[in-house]
């Protein structure tokens, strides 16, 4: 319908363009508060090591098995706007600490809800928002204040942080396995940058191939280039490899331009048609001439070099990824040169080995046993396919958490430790703000506690007596870190049971949750300008026939 008012003359004036939809006060709350908390309840079942996993089917008919919020909610196709910004909410989560994502989701759905039982008691939303405003603030500094320092270069501490964040995913036995290729590659690549110490994860490849099992996923001191090697005659193997990293073409451009050539003699001939044999003869010349034994182009190599090349025992591999190019140069020390005139000794990086391999069927080229490299490689190997996504995203889940703790070095007690405490806090707190605003924050550790509550529900233990349990721990002195263990139900201290997360991840949960639910609880009109779909025989529903 078009949105019509009437003038006082009782004129009706058209405002919205036809096909606009409007809600307002309490009925555009409701609805975006339920679409926000059926996202939550989507995910509600995949949090903690007892969480179970889910099964998304997209429009082609492709399977995703995952317990990840992050992957979930990428492949749900969602057509709300409110649960829109829970996925926004998710991915950024997961780009910025990469763990959490599900925690967020929760807690923001959770938050919604408890707003909504004070939205009933006519509180106002901007108080609501305020009240949040503030918890939030308070959490975080409760949470700073419970946290513990950690060394990295503790394995122990470290290995206990990758295992936690690997505990709901489904990569059972290999969990301890990956987790330890997940702390040599993070450690591998970091790097002191002034004080700080920085570990951008994005310089770790991952290679996902099917065949063998979880038990033989590897750490590649190097990279694997997914090409095969250009020539049947070149070496398939090298030593103490020289590597030349080329991002110009390796062949001859053809002219756009049309031109004539007259020839009065033979010889003139021959020597026109060999002057393109001798131009690309000298290309492979100057490769051998600056002593590299290994020659990576992103572009394009041209037969005759190939074959030039091969004489002269030289392996090269064309057409590789920009992306792999830079990680090569990281991990071997080279430099990607443009020009070959410029292309020195000094340019070549090194590498113990390069070795081309046939991985199930495909060809690759691994160059390893690099000296110091910044860059390396997981090579993710199982059974199944769907098991090679989910150790792919269990292990990018590791490794975020690892180079979190590398770049920030202070986590705090998993299990639902951190948030009992947070909402304890919260708790004193409000008391002190007094008001409305008191409810906003006494609902916001209400809220925080759905964390414990939602890992003993998974676990299938009886949630009410277990936050009972964690609140009385939490009350002595010596209490803060004490959580719950989803296996035997028992309350215990999370830190010695080795239930650790980085501090950052929680404080990106607590903030990017605030937020989202404070923005959804300020919405009060809702107006929305679909267009009206095509009825039957291709005209518009509603107007008269033979109008456009």
């Amino acid at each position: 319908m078009a949105y019509l008012t009437t003038t006082g003359s009782g004129q009706p004036v058209l405002i919205l363009k036809e096909g606009t939809t409007r809600n307002r006060g309490k009925e555009a709350q409701r609805n975006n508060i339920m679409a926000a908390r059926v996202i939550g309840e989507v995910l509600k079942t995949t949090l903690g090591p007892r969480g179970m996993d889910k099964m998304l089917i997209d429009s082609l008919g492709d399977i995703t098995i995952t317990n990840d919020g992050a992957a979930i909610l990428n492949e749900i196709e969602v057509e709300h706007p409110a649960a829109k910004m829970m996925v926004e909410i998710a991915k950024t989560q997961d780009d910025m600490v990469g763990d959490g994502t599900t925690t967020t989701v929760v807690l923001a759905s959770e938050l919604l809800k408890k707003a909504e039982e004070l939205l009933d008691q006519n509180i106002h939303p901007t108080i609501l928002v305020s009240g949040y405003r503030k918890a939030a603030q308070k959490a975080i500094e409760a949470l700073n204040k419970n946290a513990v320092p950690v060394d990295i270069e503790d394995r122990k501490t470290m290995m206990k942080i990758a295992l936690t964040s690997m505990s709901s995913k489904a990569v059972g036995a290999a969990r301890e396995h990956l987790a330890e290729i997940a702390i040599d590659s993070v450690k591998q690549i970091a790097e002191q940058r002034g004080d700080k110490k920085l570990a951008d994860i994005d310089n770790i490849q991952l290679v996902k191939k099917t065949g063998k099992s979880l038990l033989e996923t590897q750490l590649v001191k190097g990279i694997i280039v997914d090409k095969e090697i250009v020539h049947t005659g070149m070496p398939k193997k090298k030593e103490n490899a020289k590597i030349a990293l080329l991002d110009s073409a390796l062949e001859i451009e053809k002219t756009e331009i049309s031109a004539e050539i007259r020839i009065r003699d033979p010889t003139q001939m021959k020597a026109f048609l060999d002057q393109e044999t001798t131009m690309l003869k000298e290309m492979a010349d100057k490769i051998k001439a600056s002593k590299a034994d290994v020659v990576f182009c992103q572009k394009g190599i041209d037969d005759m070099v190939q074959h030039f090349l091969a004489k002269e025992g030289i392996i090269a591999a064309r057409r590789v990824k920009e992306s792999d190019m830079e990680k090569l140069a990281r991990a071997t020390g080279g430099r990607i040169v443009s020009n070959i005139d410029d292309l020195k000794p000094a340019d070549l990086g090194t590498a113990g080995l390069v070795e081309e391999r046939k991985i199930g069927e495909d060809k690759m080229i691994f160059v390893e046993k690099c000296k110091d490299p910044h860059s390396v490689a997981i090579l993710i190997r199982a059974g199944l396919e769907r098991m090679v996504d989910e150790a792919e995203r269990a292990i990018t889940d590791a490794l975020s958490v690892v180079s979190d703790v590398i770049e920030n070095s202070k986590i705090v007690a998993g299990g639902g430790a951190a948030e009992i405490e947070v909402a304890k806090e919260l708790r004193n707190y409000a008391t002190k703000v007094g008001g409305r605003e008191q409810l906003a924050i006494e609902a916001f550790a209400d809220a925080v506690e759905i964390i414990p509550k939602t890992l003993a529900e998974n676990a299938g233990l009886e949630p009410i007596d277990v936050i009972v349990d964690l609140r009385s721990a939490h009350e002595k002195a010596d209490g803060k870190h004490q959580g719950v263990n989803v296996f035997t139900g028992k309350v215990q201290n999370s830190l010695e049971n080795g239930v650790l997360e980085p501090l950052v991840v929680k404080e990106q949960a607590l903030k990017s949750a605030a937020e989202s639910a404070s923005m959804i609880l300020r919405i009060d009109d809702v107006i929305s300008a679909t267009k009206p779909k095509e009825g039957p025989g291709g005209k518009m529903p509603g107007g008269p026939e033979g109008e456009e």
